[in-house]
Order: structure tokens, then sequence, then C-alpha cells
């Protein structure tokens, strides 16, 4: 029996080698381990490899959770302007795009480079290719069994992240500790993630693969947000597409404002007076995608004629349907391409302060593995700092 260490961190991504290096500045013994044959895998190929690694506008209601108020403690004290210092220490040079998402200039390895430097600088060892057989606990604390060595530690951390991705080794063994022990885990599924369409929308939009348009969506619940919108062979993508899948529910149509920074209706008259025998198809080529009117003046009967022509129905028909395009989703493209997962270990049965499970003492869950999922923008990889922190101060 290994008695080296006074914690195991399980899993090397954001949230467990954050952790792993503030509980070695405290004088914890750590050992973090992972299956991975490299350490911050998803970290890596993360805002195009260039990880989105925070956001300058960090709010608790960019957060899902069945608990609202849960991410409030942790975000609080341990800010983006906390790990904003902690790049500054290592002299990364990054950069701001839209909606205060913040970049690498050079590579996401760059914050690899700094969490394995920070776990090497408070003595926590980080050993990949190891596999966990089992987590018992023990009087003193819990054995962590791998294929050849067993350890008993006082604490374990759970920063094993979602499903999000299989690719990248992900697997649902964080939701399985949790259940041994006796945590509710909510339903899962896959977030930030490309909708798919039912055969006949794809098929009429299956020419406009890698067509981008700015527009504004709507879910049911009245959720919206404005960003770009991509066309692919399978359905829609685009960062705006990501953001509104966390609210979408199957069976539910979106609605797609496709000219969301003009009034349609005003800009429609304006233009039939100033030019009344302009065809609608060449009024709204000025404003979408030449390809994109075509499809949507044959799939929604709307009559290409001079403007001046329509009849009042008919120009309320094209108003509304730029206004409040409707789509309805056949689903999702799954685990696979997801950026989070959504649900996860009920926050209920955690300390909001330490992560700590109210159950059992010493066992941590941090990161994507709890039912946290943030906006895209850098709102998960701050949980995953603000979590990992908070743990490794109490662990």
């Amino acid at each position: 029996m290994n008695k080296d260490f006074d914690v195991i961190v399980i899993g090397a991504g954001a949230a467990g080698l954050m952790c792993a290096a503030q509980a070695g500045y405290r004088g914890r013994k750590v050992l973090v381990l992972d299956h991975a044959k490299q350490a911050g895998k998803k970290i890596l190929i993360s805002g195009g490899g260039r990880c989105n690694f925070t956001n300058m506008d960090v709010e608790p209601n960019n957060y899902l959770c069945s608990n609202p108020h849960f991410v409030k403690s942790a975000l609080s004290r341990y800010t983006q302007w906390d790990f904003l210092g902690l790049i500054a220490k290592y002299n990364v040079a990054y950069h701001e795009r839209d909606f205060g998402q913040l970049f690498c200039d050079d590579s996401a390895k760059e914050i690899v480079r700094i969490l394995m430097s920070e776990c090497q600088g408070a003595n926590a060892t980080v050993r990949l290719r190891t596999d966990i057989k089992s987590v018992e606990k023990v009087d003193s604390g819990f054995v962590v069994e791998t294929p050849s060595v067993k350890y008993q530690v006082e604490s374990v951390v759970v920063a094993t992240g979602g499903l999000s991705m299989p690719k990248l080794g992900a697997t649902p063994f964080g939701y399985q500790v949790a259940e041994q022990f006796g945590l509710p885990v909510l339903p899962t599924k896959a977030g930030l993630v490309p909708v798919t369409l039912h055969q006949s929308d794809k098929d009429a939009l299956s020419e406009l693969s890698g067509v981008s348009l700015p527009v504004r969506i709507e879910s049911k619940d009245q959720t919206s947000f404005a960003a770009d919108m991509l066309f692919t062979h399978r359905g829609l993508s685009g960062p705006v597409v990501l953001q509104i899948s966390n609210y979408w529910l199957p069976g539910e149509a979106l609605n797609i404002d496709l000219l969301p920074s003009m009034d349609v209706e005003q800009s429609l008259t304006e233009q039939k007076q100033k030019s009344p025998n302009q065809s609608l198809k060449n009024t709204l080529a000025q404003w979408l995608p030449k390809r994109f009117v075509e499809v949507l003046l044959a799939e929604q009967k709307l009559a290409d004629k001079p403007l001046k022509q329509l009849q009042h129905k008919e120009f309320d028909a094209v108003v509304q349907t730029l206004s409040a395009w409707q789509i309805k989703p056949n689903g999702t493209e799954g685990y696979r391409t997801a950026e989070v997962t959504l649900g996860g270990v009920d926050t209920n049965a955690i300390s909001s302060k330490s992560m700590m499970c109210k159950t059992v003492q010493g066992l941590y869950f941090v990161g994507e593995v709890v039912d946290v999922s943030g906006w895209l923008g850098g709102y998960n990889f701050q949980w995953a700092w603000a979590s990992g922190w908070a743990a490794g101060q109490e662990c």
C-alpha cells in the first residue's frame, strides 16, 4: 500500500491540474492520475488550438445549473482577473475577441504549460496512462487502486470531465464514482453542440453548406443569443447555434431573426419607395447571402415579384419570415462534437465553498463532472479554474 500522498486528483484536465497545484502550494502531497497519454487534451484542441481560456465578463447567469446560486462562491473567489494574473506570471500573450472572449495569441499549449509548471512548482506529481480500478472509502480516507499500485490518501478529487468528445477519452467514470458514494447524478446530454435537421429541411438547405450569416436565435423559453450561424451538410452550427443548443429541447422549433440589426419592415418599406421596380429577390440579396435568398423564397413560397406588386399580405409574410424564420431541429450531433456535457453530479450534494461532498468527508468533485455548464466563450474554463481552485484550498 502506497501512502506517499495526501491527495489524489483523478483527471489531468483544466480543473484537476488547477486543484492539484493549489493543494500542493498548501503543502499537501498531491498525485494526479489520468488514463490519457497527454495532460490537458481538451485544452489543446479548444478555441481552434488557441484556447478561449476565460472571458472579460463572467457572471453567474452565464451558467446553467439546477441550483443557480451554486456557482457564485467559487466564481467570486477565483475570478477571470485571477487567471489573467497567472497568464501574466508566465508572460503568455493573449487577445480579446467578440463578446469578451480571451484567446492565446500563440497556442493552447501555453495554458497546459502554465498548469504543468504550476504543478511542478507545487511539487504535485502527474502520472498519465494510468487507469483507476476502484475508489474505496476507509477509516483514514480512501484507497485508490490502479493496475499496478494501491494508494491510501486522505482526500480524492474527481475531475474527470463529462461525456463530450469521447475521442479525447471522455468516460462516465466520474458519475459512477458519485453514484457509488450515493450522490445523485442529474441526466446528462450534449451541450454547446451543432443541431441536425429533418431530411426534408436538410435537402432544402443542402446547397448552403458553408454559408454563414449573423442572426439572433430564440428558444421556446425565450432565451436568445445573437452571433453567426453556419449552415452545414448535417444542419446548423456556428457560435449562436452552439449557445442555443443548451436551451433547446427536442420537438421545439427555433425562431431565427435573420436580420437582427435591422428593422425589417421599415427597411423593406423604404426600399419599396426608393426602388419600386426592384425584385424581392434582388432586394433581399442586398441583406442576405444570395443562395440563401433563393432557398428562402422557394421554401417559404414567397413570390419573387417587383416590390410595388407585393400585396399587403405578401409584404407581411416577407417581414415575418425575415424576423422569425422557424426551423425545427430533429436532434444534435451529440457528444461526438459537443463542447460540454449538460447535467452531472447534483450540486445540492456538494459544498459550493469547498466542492466537497456533504455526505462523504474528503471526496470532492470539480469542473465539468458536476451539473454546471457555461455559455460558449471561455465560461467553462473559468468554471474549471474556479472550482479547481476552491477544492485546492480545502482538499
